[in-house]
């Protein structure tokens, strides 16, 4: 009772600081944030979407309570992704089941909502192997190597049922497609090469309206952070922003050349974050800062997984040998502690989730996933007991 009369008082305060002056019978209708079947907190909600890759045993674990939800099974699941609420896991056929972790956020700009509601499995989504999912309110993206991108609607995903909208269609290769500013940026490529070269802007009906001009040769990685879309390329990488409806790109060119082993292909960041991370051939590290629109090349020996706090927070970077380590912005070593066994850390589906204040690293061969406070010298503050293996972990709820 407690909880239900707080999580009230919130919903009430929450609604006088972002409605404005309403008529009082709109806002005893449907009170500003109001999500039919949810319960708005004043903090974030977050869960772990946790998968099995020996049973296909897939749990949603709540962070707060560390409740274990069990959602059912994913023969053969060999990968896991997430669109900040709704995990999407492929099984060993390709085909993809989706799970609704019941836990998200909805970011207003001056202010932000927390929603939690029931886990569910929701179904399988159209097409297999996505390279890429990405959603906003109304929409959600699945890309796949043949250079299609599958749209759906994103209000009945939330309700608990796929449903696709269309599809986007380009020259065969392994595209990306990214909701953003009431568009959807998707790459491109040249008739008869399996490459990206750019990307395009389409709009929610996937009729392309424009093109960003600079190019992005070979491009592989991306992400949405408050500061545009970036996307990786052979050169370096390219922001996409948008302002009063008009696109515009800007490349940041890497400070020196770099070749195809070193160059950045797949970026970790906490959600909406400008500050990126990167794996530069294996015993390195890129550090991406959009704001300043710099490199910073980070040598840290072999590395399993990596992710970067945001701007003035640590890089965090996992070894193979099992140490988790942080590094400043100057690339110096600040903190380091054993974490894994190093057989553990090799695996590839260890990994590192961050939110606002802690970090998360799974075992992929134990049933652990140990919570990091990474502004405490990268202290153990907990270690959550998932059940079965975590072979592959996402964070939702951020």
């Amino acid at each position: 009772m407690k909880l239900k009369a707080a999580t009230a008082v919130v919903a009430a305060l929450t609604l006088a600081a972002c409605g404005g002056e309403q008529p009082k019978e709109v806002a005893a209708e449907v009170p500003h944030g109001y999500v039919e079947g949810a319960e708005e907190a004043a903090e974030a909600q977050s869960r772990l979407i946790v998968a099995d890759a020996g049973t296909g045993a897939v749990r949603v674990v709540d962070l707060i309570t560390e409740e274990v939800h069990e959602t059912g099974q994913v023969d053969g699941v060999r990968a896991l992704t997430s669109d900040g609420r709704f995990g999407y896991l492929t099984a060993h056929d390709g085909t993809v089941r989706v799970i609704d972790s019941g836990s998200w956020m909805v970011d207003h700009g001056d202010h932000v909502h927390y929603y939690r509601a029931k886990v569910r499995n929701v179904g399988v989504a159209p097409g297999k192997e996505p390279s890429s999912v990405y959603s906003d309110p109304a929409i959600t993206t699945l890309s796949y190597s043949d250079g299609t991108t599958t749209l759906l609607d994103r209000a009945r995903l939330d309700k608990g049922t796929v449903a696709e909208l269309g599809k986007i269609t380009r020259e065969p290769h392994a595209g990306v497609a990214v909701p953003y500013g009431g568009h959807i940026v998707a790459s491109v490529a040249e008739p008869g090469k399996p490459l990206a070269r750019g990307v395009r802007v389409h709009d929610r009906q996937g009729k392309a309206v424009a093109d960003i001009p600079e190019s992005c040769p070979d491009l592989k990685g991306q992400a949405v952070t408050r500061r545009g879309v970036v996307f990786g390329c052979a050169d370096g990488a390219l922001v996409v922003t948008e302002k009063d409806g008009a696109f515009t790109g800007a490349k940041i060119p890497y400070p020196r050349s770099v070749d195809a082993q070193e160059r950045a292909t797949a970026f970790f960041h906490r959600p909406d974050a400008a500050t990126l991370a990167a794996r530069a051939g294996e015993n390195a590290v890129w550090s991406l800062d959009v704001g300043r629109r710099s490199w910073q090349y980070v040598e840290t020996g072999p590395v399993a997984a990596v992710s970067a706090v945001g701007e003035g927070g640590p890089l965090l970077v996992l070894s193979r040998d099992g140490r988790l380590r942080s590094f400043d912005g100057t690339g110096k070593e600040q903190k380091a502690t054993p974490l894994l066994p190093p057989a553990a850390a090799a695996t590839d589906g260890a990994s590192i989730q961050v939110d606002t204040t802690r970090a998360y690293v799974n075992d992929p061969l134990s049933a652990d996933v140990y919570e990091i406070d990474y502004n405490d010298d990268l202290r153990r503050a907990r270690t959550l007991k998932v059940g079965g293996k975590a072979s592959h972990i996402v964070e939702t709820g951020r």
